[in-house]
């Protein structure tokens, strides 16, 4: 069985990816418990961002590794708030802090506020990279509806259904998220 380390400490992208991956010959290992310091994230796309990661990670433990980064992309917010998703309302911001900061920066616009999810997910073997994306777009709304999923997820509808990311249940979310589909893809590149 190969080994790949998933350089992330979110449980909800760890959860996702390891069920992507489960039961193809693939060992993941993650970085929960390990006293690895935050990677800066520096990159001015996803796909940088995510190869900062494997790369330093990678040079960490020495062994193959997959990373992802990604965010949404609000139309009416110039594709914001993009690379800078996770620390929307600051450096070490909660959920809760990005999504009101994102609802107060829509006040200005008028419905709908259509928007996307993506995903750039790298495998690095030491050597060379291998990266794909992915996208499900959407809607945001105003009022939070949902206890699944994690992130802008109880304010993001995805085109064709009537519930939030965080209302549809975690194996539905897992078929049709941009993070499955990003790493769906990369399975298939390096399996």
């Amino acid at each position: 069985m190969k080994e790949i380390i998933f350089a992330s400490k979110n449980k909800g992208k760890i959860k996702e990816v390891t069920e992507i991956f489960n039961g193809d010959k693939i060992k993941l290992v993650t970085l929960l418990g390990l006293d690895i310091p935050d990677i800066i994230e520096s990159g001015t796309t996803f796909e940088a961002n995510a190869k900062i990661k494997a790369e330093t990670i990678y040079d960490t433990f020495r062994l193959p590794t997959i990373a992802d980064d990604s965010g949404l992309a609000v139309e009416q917010l110039n594709d914001g708030p993009g690379v800078f998703s996770a620390r929307y309302a600051g450096e070490h911001a909660t959920d809760d802090q990005n999504n009101e900061k994102l609802l107060e920066a829509l006040l200005f616009f008028n419905e709908p506020h259509k928007a996307k999810y993506v995903c750039a997910a790298v495998y690095f073997d030491g050597k060379n990279y291998t990266s794909t994306q992915g996208e499900v777009y959407g809607k945001i709304v105003k009022t939070k509806k949902g206890a699944n999923g994690f992130g802008y997820d109880p304010y993001f509808v995805p085109d064709g259904y009537n519930m939030t990311m965080a209302e549809l249940s975690f194996e539905e979310k897992n078929k049709i998220s941009h993070r499955a589909i990003a790493f769906n893809k990369l399975k298939k590149m390096i399996i």
